[in-house]
């Protein structure tokens, strides 16, 4: 009993010894010791609605409750009523929805785009906005290029990541990665959701195809780092995708259920190597996808919900610490199955630390307040999500955090 009181005290000694700036006496106890560090500095100033508006990455549409949606989104991120609608500035109704509803991050589609001009004033709108959101896009090359693809704006285009893959020269994907990086840089954006790290193994895939560098993973994994390496010295974030791996699928998760029938043995010899390759690189993201892994969970739950995808293998096995994104959560795999607010509050219990393009944003966002105050979701749950979220705004060169 002496022995161990001794101990405590050698350690209180220490403890007291080691700092200047705060004291061991009971006189002291309540006065808060500043973090040294900036973004729990941050956490610590924030409310839990602005620290769950963090969470959300939303098409601009979602911040004007005027316009509804209920069709699921295509690969070009759009609907008919949504393309129609053509949103392209920020206005008054997002501007007082924004005021409750703060937000992490924007993305922008094709359709919010029309040319230089436009874009660099909506951008600049964007950035005025509550929760200093960051800019993402979908800017892969090739069938998946919102800007490229766009008459308005003259930038080099790729055909493919299938056929820059062919070359089987990694060069040409850092060429590929670094020049739309650059030119993203210039516009404005601060991510972009690519590269594909799929491997397309399965010759009916409707939806990665030559989306993807190759259907060897050996050929793809150096594609994809070489990728990420170019963006990165562009300045932009790149985002790998679709974790496990929506290669070896039939079906398109934008309309429907679509899985993928491998064990996790198998996805280890053939997915995992480019994703592995990723994190070994120092992916800042990694976007889930919305397939079924049966053999792999044992249920039809679909990768973006399940904790054994997200927390056990990503996480868990695969070691990855960094910020799990989901894919858009309007399409139609998850609004099929779930209600959007299931769909928000399920993602965040599975692992995921943002919540991408739901369809009803301020519904979702009421959902996430709710799970938190009724105890279905801890604070430091979502402070555990906001931290890599902010640490990662402060990587982007944001000036202010929120």
């Amino acid at each position: 009993m002496r022995k161990t009181k001794k101990l405590w005290m050698l350690a209180a000694t220490l403890v007291c010894g080691a700092s200047v700036f705060t004291s061991c006496s009971s006189d002291n106890d309540d006065i808060p010791v500043a973090p040294t560090d900036e973004v729990e500095a941050q956490l610590q100033k924030m409310t839990l609605r602005e620290k769950v508006g963090q969470l959300f990455y939303v098409r601009p549409e979602c911040l004007d409750t005027t316009i509804h949606f209920n069709q699921p989104s295509s690969v070009d991120g759009s609907t008919d009523d949504i393309r129609a609608i053509k949103l392209q500035a920020v206005n008054e109704t997002m501007r007082g929805v924004n005021e409750k509803y703060p937000v992490g991050g924007v993305i922008l589609y094709a359709h919010n785009i029309e040319d230089e001009a436009q874009l660099t004033a909506f951008i600049a709108q964007i950035r005025a906005l509550g929760g200093s959101p960051l800019l993402c896009i979908d800017e892969e090359g090739g069938r998946v290029a919102r800007i490229a693809n766009n008459g308005n704006f003259a930038v080099e285009k790729f055909e493919s990541m299938a056929a820059i893959g062919a070359t089987g020269d990694a060069q040409n994907a850092y060429h590929c990665g670094n020049t739309i990086g650059t030119y993203l840089r210039r516009y404005g954006f601060d991510i972009d959701f690519a590269p594909v790290a799929d491997v397309n193994t399965n010759p009916e895939n409707i939806v990665i195809g030559a989306r993807a560098f190759s259907d060897n993973p050996e050929v793809a994994a150096p594609m994809v780092v070489s990728y990420l390496q170019g963006l990165k010295d562009a300045g932009v974030t790149g985002c790998i995708k679709h974790f496990p791996g929506h290669g070896d699928t039939k079906a398109d998760t934008h309309f429907g259920y679509a899985q993928s029938l491998k064990t996790w043995a198998e996805m280890l010899s053939c997915e995992m190597t480019t994703f592995k390759a990723g994190i070994a690189w120092g992916a800042q993201l990694i976007m889930t996808a919305h397939i079924a892994t049966p053999n792999v969970t044992g249920t039809d739950i679909p990768a973006t919900m399940s904790s054994i995808i997200l927390q056990d293998k990503l996480r868990g096995e695969l070691g990855y610490r960094n910020i799990i994104i989901t894919d858009g959560m309007e399409m139609g795999a998850i609004t099929q199955q779930y209600t959007n607010a299931e769909a928000a509050v399920g993602t965040l219990l599975a692992g995921a630390d943002i919540v991408l393009g739901p369809q009803n944003f301020v519904g979702a966002f009421d959902a996430v307040i709710k799970a938190v105050e009724d105890g279905t979701l801890t604070e430091e749950r979502i402070n555990q999500s906001v931290r890599r979220i902010l640490k990662l705004k402060k990587q982007a060169g944001h000036q202010t955090l929120l």
